[in-house]
């Protein structure tokens, strides 16, 4: 029987309270690869969706911050407006590529779900916008042609929503007309996905919102200074200027506090899980007093006795890492349900991203905690003398 048996066999004798410190250690993985996988999802996840935006800046009604990005990435009912003239100034403007105007609206559909929700409308230049988000690809039809048409265009989800195809007749809550749906885009995972398009010249007419805006993407030159251009804008006035930088750095601060919080939790778990091992192969070492002191009179040295505890420790930690990676796998969707239940703000695309690197060091961390938790009964067990193990009543 070589080392690796006897180990294997000596952590069988125990099986309970073998399981339960498995069962620690699996815990302790799963939460670590978990808040891995969710540090890296979260920040694509976000990027993707500031990139999907189209526009480096964006411009709305003066208010809150916070509420402006929420506007901007996940759509609001709370809805600001500020003057169509705001067009012409910042087309003025020497750095600005581009600009597309948009006027959102949202409404309460009480058929929507059992408690009710809110659709949300999204007035659109089909001249401009569709050049912002090249990304933007059709399952069904086209844009409309004109900038004031009853004709609209679904997002993705919204069409899957409302069951619709091109060609059907849509209802505009709010409102008495009838549209027809001339496309019906591409999964993109992003904000886009959930929103009902229709000219913005239409919006404005039949939610009597004319010449009001709630947005302007500005796309600027490749050569233009942003910091700098960003300082005139704020000469205008009633105007909140926010760059896609800005969102992302404001969301990221306020889920960084979070996950302070969370990696605190993490670390009080790994102490627990080694706590756990040390317990374990500890109340071994003693249970078998004997054992070890008969083995080192026969010939064992104090290095394999050594050898074979802290190989009792790998064997514990690599079984509880192994099936707490697979377990991360498996229920990453549930944790991304907890996830997006708790966090303010969440955006669109998987939160939890777990990749062969990320359960690599994952399992090597837990490796490396269970063993510094062994070395203890280790050295414990490899200073047994012999002679008074043998006597020992124990």
């Amino acid at each position: 029987m070589n080392i690796f048996q006897l180990s294997y066999k000596n952590l069988l004798r125990r099986k309970v309270r073998t399981s339960f410190t498995v069962i620690g250690i699996i815990i302790s993985t799963w939460v670590l690869v978990t808040l891995l996988g969710f540090n890296k999802g979260y920040e694509n996840s976000l990027n993707n969706d500031i990139d999907g935006m189209g526009f480096q800046i964006v411009l709305t009604a003066k208010g809150c911050p916070y509420e402006a990005a929420t506007l901007m990435l996940k759509g609001g009912t709370g809805l600001r407006y500020m003057p169509e003239e705001i067009v012409k100034e910042v087309n003025f403007a020497e750095e600005v590529d581009k600009t597309t105007a948009m006027l959102m609206h949202a409404e309460f559909d009480p058929n929507k779900g059992e408690n009710g929700g809110t659709i949300v409308y999204l007035g659109i230049d089909p001249d401009t916008y569709p050049e912002m988000k090249p990304y933007l690809n059709f399952k069904q039809g086209n844009w409309f042609n004109e900038k004031s048409v009853n004709e609209i265009v679904l997002g993705y989800e919204a069409a899957e929503l409302e069951q619709r195809e091109i060609g059907d007749l849509m209802l505009i809550l709010g409102s008495e007309l009838e549209f027809k749906v001339v496309g019906v885009l591409n999964r993109t995972g992003t904000q886009d996905d959930g929103m009902i398009f229709l000219p913005l010249k239409t919006v404005q007419e039949i939610f009597d919102k004319k010449g009001e805006l709630t947005m302007l993407g500005i796309r600027l030159k490749r050569d233009a200074d942003i910091s700098a251009f960003e300082e005139k804008l704020y000469e205008l006035p009633d105007i909140q200027v926010v760059s896609m930088a800005q969102v992302k750095n404001t969301i990221m601060n306020l889920v960084s506090s979070a996950k302070v919080i969370v990696f605190s939790i993490a670390f009080i778990a790994f102490l627990i899980a080694m706590f756990g091992v040390l317990n374990t192969v500890l109340m071994s070492v003693f249970e078998r007093y004997q054992e070890i002191g008969i083995l080192k009179a026969m010939g064992a040295l104090p290095k394999d006795i050594f050898n074979i505890i802290l190989i009792e420790t790998a064997l514990l930690c690599s079984i509880g890492g192994i099936i707490g990676i697979i377990f991360s796998y498996l229920f990453s969707n549930v944790s991304e349900i907890a996830i997006r239940h708790f966090l303010p703000f969440t955006p669109s695309g998987s939160l939890i991203k777990v990749d062969e690197k990320i359960a690599v060091i994952s399992f090597f961390a837990i490796i490396l905690i269970g063993i510094i938790g062994g070395i203890y009964p280790a050295l414990h067990a490899s200073n047994i003398r012999p002679l008074d193990a043998i006597r020992s009543d124990s």
